[in-house]
């Protein structure tokens, strides 16, 4: 994987303690959301500390902010272990983020102005060619600056504060998803009513659409993580 652009140069001497581990935490949470690190992968903090040339200490409070997260287990035994989650609980996740969301994108359709707009006109024009181009994990950062964006433009700190604390474990599921190409024809599509609803400034439909948009990807998520489950199950 190709490591990120440090926050300033000469990370470690510019940078406060905090922001180093929260680079480092954005790092694993990047690889885990990928797929790079699979559930019950392990994160060991001596070869992430020799990877990116830092001490052990701000690797330890990157863990910790996964752990924060729900993202890995921390034990004396194992130590960092990426959780895994079931259909169930995808479902249950993505019940809570699409109601959040849906009432995100009815607040920004109801108050956008044309700055606003063009910033997610620009976004959504970046998503789309990397979705021609098949640039599946470019895609994908596209598309969660989106949602991320709406989120933050409706101006409503507990939507906010709730979509942050849920949004980590449910990336990954968003991730899942768009290896489905039916799911990843369907959400492309879904993105393009959204952005017909913005610029109609109907919250109505911007709030129904994105409702089912986050209901359709859980739906997929479960779908995914159930056939993984199956075998497993039947050998048990």
């Amino acid at each position: 994987m190709t490591i990120p652009d440090a926050p300033e140069s000469g990370l470690a001497a510019a940078a406060t303690p905090t922001a180093i581990a929260e680079w480092v935490a954005d790092v694993l949470r990047d690889r885990i959301v990928k797929g790079e690190v699979p559930p019950g992968g392990r994160l060991v903090e001596r070869k992430i500390s020799a990877e990116l040339n830092l001490s052990r200490t701000p690797v330890r409070e990157a863990l910790k902010l996964l752990h924060n997260d729900g993202l890995i287990e921390i034990s004396r035994n194992k130590g960092a272990v990426v959780t895994r989650y079931d259909a169930a609980e995808a479902l249950d996740l993505f019940e809570v983020i699409a109601a959040l969301e849906g009432i995100a994108a009815g607040r920004v359709a109801q108050s956008i102005g044309t700055a606003e707009l063009d910033e997610l006109e620009e976004l959504h024009g970046r998503m789309m060619a990397f979705h021609r181009t098949g640039r599946h994990a470019e895609y994908f950062d596209a598309n969660s600056a989106i949602h991320d964006l709406i989120v933050e433009r409706a101006g409503n700190p507990v939507i906010q504060g709730t979509h942050k604390r849920l949004i980590a474990r449910a990336r990954r599921g968003r991730y899942l998803a768009i290896m489905d190409p039916d799911r990843l024809a369907q959400a492309v599509e879904e993105h393009g009513l959204l952005m017909e609803a913005l610029r109609a400034r109907d919250a109505a439909a911007a709030e129904s659409i994105w409702r089912q948009h986050l209901s359709h990807t859980g739906e997929s998520v479960a779908a995914l993580l159930g056939a993984e489950d199956g075998p497993a199950a039947a050998q048990a």
